[in-house]
């Protein structure tokens, strides 16, 4: 990958990582709840799935599920069930006290794998940072060498970043009004997510 080329990538994958979608919204709601720093675990989940996408893309499975309107569209459903329950819940149970012990560092990390995995964003931004950055004559794992580490990098800032504006906001919180319709926003965005993703098209489909 040329320096040009690295340059083009870095931008388009700070535009991917940056524009909100179920993982943005799931790190502020963890911000808001367990603070920043147990809300890392989020983030670190995050990454475990950005690491599995891009071994996946580079060995060509990303494309073939794509390829797939079976597989896609189970995995489109399942995503879409997970995120609109997801959200009911945090809208029914916004009124709720906090509880006084955050929860746990395993729940916070499979909840937010589980979201990062059955998110299409990630479908279609991996394939197309594939589809359009990858060189064919290059050795795919010479490549990576490069494009791991921007992509790691460039997607830990960005939902550290969301992360914080969600400690910043459950701080600000104090009032109980505040708080629960700001926990009933959250909610929404999970279920408009989750319906967005239940009618969307494969990555490359019209």
């Amino acid at each position: 990958m040329s320096f040009e080329s690295w340059i083009i990538f870095a931008v388009f994958w700070g535009v991917f990582v940056i524009t909100p979608g179920p993982n943005a919204v799931n790190c502020i709601n963890n911000g808001m709840n367990v603070g920043f720093r147990r809300g890392l675990v989020g983030v670190a989940a995050i990454l475990t799935q950005a690491i599995m996408f891009l071994v996946l893309s580079a060995m060509g499975i990303t494309a073939l599920i794509a390829a797939s309107p079976v597989a896609f569209n189970v995995a489109k459903l399942i995503g879409a069930g997970f995120l609109i329950f997801i959200g009911v819940r945090g809208w029914i149970n916004a009124r709720n006290p906090a509880p006084e012990l955050p929860k746990g560092a395993g729940s916070i990390y499979s909840n937010a794998l589980a979201i990062a995995v059955i998110n299409p964003k990630s479908v279609g931004g991996y394939l197309a940072a594939f589809s359009q950055f990858v060189q064919p004559d290059v050795p795919i794992w010479d490549q990576m060498g490069l494009i791991m580490p921007t992509a790691l990098t460039l997607t830990a800032l960005s939902y550290m970043g969301f992360t914080a504006i969600g400690a910043g906001l459950g701080r600000a919180a104090m009032g109980v009004v505040f708080n629960v319709w700001l926990r009933r926003a959250m909610g929404a965005c999970f279920v408009i997510y989750g319906l967005l993703l239940g009618t969307a098209s494969a990555p490359g489909r019209g």
